[in-house]
């Protein structure tokens, strides 16, 4: 066997120590890379909660579509809400006490498409104002009648019913992103999750109790999933900036109704 020199020992031995400090260096970067929940997001985890509220706000207002979905308790009931929204109105369904109808906002003009049993319970009945230009039932087959004549018509809301004011916020982008994007209490962050598949930061409100907004992470830092303060409601954001179409309903798919309206 030959004999190995003491300068190849000492190279070799030096070779081997380079080696390992490489190895180690490559895995201790590595493990850096995989504990930074940020890297390769749009940097707003590493902002404080005040910050990232101010950022999603600011992202949301800058785009003029989005679709909102889920629920919303206000006045001790609950809406579920399927909404496409922009700066001059939106279009989509409520759900509320058992109903489900259409609602369109064109600018200040509110109009709902609903069943006949929807019109049905309008003054205990369709028929005691009726649609405009349509029969005035006084009860039974009169109500029913003129509850059919309403169904399926987007009927224009009376800028004077109470209905008007309950449900115009609904499909008014600026009023409702203002008061639903807002955290009461404390601010604080609560870590990185994901929603729909996006990551997030998510923001709370006296740790949950004044509400909890996922942001996103990816791209623009649009709000995605907000649950309110008090248990009033649970929403998702998306399809932020798809255009949709939005324009009044034709005149022969429009009635005008002058009793007062269902108060669900």
């Amino acid at each position: 066997m030959t004999p190995i020199s003491p300068g190849r020992s000492r190279t070799a031995t030096l070779a081997s120590a380079v080696c390992v400090l490489l190895v180690t260096g490559m895995a201790l970067t590595g493990c850096s890379e995989e504990e930074d929940p940020d890297k390769g997001t749009n940097g707003v985890g590493r902002l404080s909660a005040a910050e990232i509220q101010n950022r999603t706000r600011t992202a949301a207002k800058s785009v003029d579509t989005v679709r909102l979905h889920g629920n919303v308790v206000t006045s001790g009931r609950t809406y579920t809400l399927d909404m496409r929204l922009k700066p001059e109105g939106g279009i989509g369904s409520v759900t509320a006490g058992g109903q489900t109808f259409r609602l369109m906002k064109v600018d200040d003009q509110l109009f709902l498409k609903a069943d006949a049993k929807f019109w049905g319970q309008a003054d205990g009945g369709a028929g005691k104002d009726g649609a405009k230009g349509g029969a005035k039932g006084e009860g039974g087959a009169s109500d029913a009648a003129a509850a059919g004549k309403l169904a399926e018509k987007y009927v224009k809301v009376p800028k004077g019913d109470p209905s008007y004011k309950k449900f115009i916020g609904f499909a008014d982008k600026d009023v409702l992103l203002t008061g639903l994007l807002t955290l009461h209490g404390t601010l604080a962050t609560d870590g990185h999750h994901e929603q729909g598949g996006v990551r997030t930061i998510r923001i709370t409100g006296d740790e949950g109790s004044g509400g909890t907004l996922d942001v996103s992470l990816e791209g623009k830092p649009y709000p995605l999933r907000l649950v309110r303060a008090g248990k009033a409601g649970t929403l998702t954001f998306s399809a932020w900036g798809a255009d949709f179409a939005l324009e009044q309903p034709a005149k022969d798919e429009t009635l005008d109704y002058e009793g007062q309206l269902p108060t669900s």
